[in-house]
């Protein structure tokens, strides 16, 4: 019987032979893969990094140009400018405190406190903004929060001697009156509750004095009924009217 075991060693040369022109082939075309998407991702990376330094730079702009609008005392300019800056940079802090600053000095208070919220979400180590904060807390009467708010301003940055001396200073002085006044608005409610409660007092209705005065009302009465009766005369007949 035929050994085709020839073939099959013959088979296993040509096969090793293309294998390895296929490998080579292959780790050829692997190289020049590789080469493309490092270059792709370079430049992906790159025009990334392009847009994003794009977008802080028109930001910065924006930011600045809505700076010199509330110097102006264009504080609706200035807010939309901002707001333009915060669609390309939602993280600055920066712009949620001074667009709280500018809400205040238009006297809107919720959204000032809104904005100042923002601040210092997203920077709670500004100091300036916890300050805006609290001066915005003040606006809407929130005048414990507003001294948290001037505490942690101080705590950031312990030698700011304005919002010492007149931040939280000034918190103070409207909390010390707030407790003064509200103390004094109960004092007065409770001697109100008190008179409302007071007893009627236990009269004696049949005691002498009471009894001779009904007695001479009843008598004032009846002398005031006779003198209005009128007596009428006529040639046929007479007639009293009461």
């Amino acid at each position: 019987m035929a050994s085709f075991g020839w073939k099959r060693k013959i088979g296993e040369k040509v096969s090793k032979a293309t294998s390895q022109q296929f490998e080579a082939e292959a780790a050829d075309d692997k190289d020049l893969a590789d080469d493309d998407d490092a270059n792709w991702l370079h430049a992906t990376k790159r025009r990334k990094e392009s847009l994003l330094e794009d977008c802080v730079r028109r930001s910065k702009e924006l930011k600045d140009e809505g700076a010199s609008l509330a110097e102006n005392r264009r504080y609706r300019e200035a807010i939309h400018k901002w707001d333009e800056a915060l669609q390309l940079t939602p993280e600055d802090a920066t712009l949620y405190e001074m667009k709280s600053q500018v809400l205040m000095s238009l006297h809107e208070m919720f959204p000032a406190v809104h904005a100042a919220e923002m601040a210092v979400q997203r920077n709670p180590r500004s100091w300036d903004a916890w300050q805006t904060l609290g001066r915005a807390q003040l606006g809407l009467g929130e005048i414990s929060l507003a001294i948290r708010s001037f505490q942690v301003s101080l705590h950031i940055f312990p030698m700011n001697p304005e919002v010492w001396k007149e931040d939280l200073s000034w918190a103070r002085k409207l909390h010390e009156q707030q407790k003064a006044t509200k103390t004094e608005a109960m004092q007065t409610l409770a001697k109100e509750k008190d008179l409302a409660q007071e007893p009627i007092p236990d009269y004696d209705f049949e005691s002498d004095e009471i009894v001779a005065v009904c007695a001479a009302i009843a008598e004032k009465e009846k002398a005031l009924s006779a003198a209005k009766t009128v007596v009428i005369v006529s040639a046929s007949d007479e007639r009293t009217f009461s």
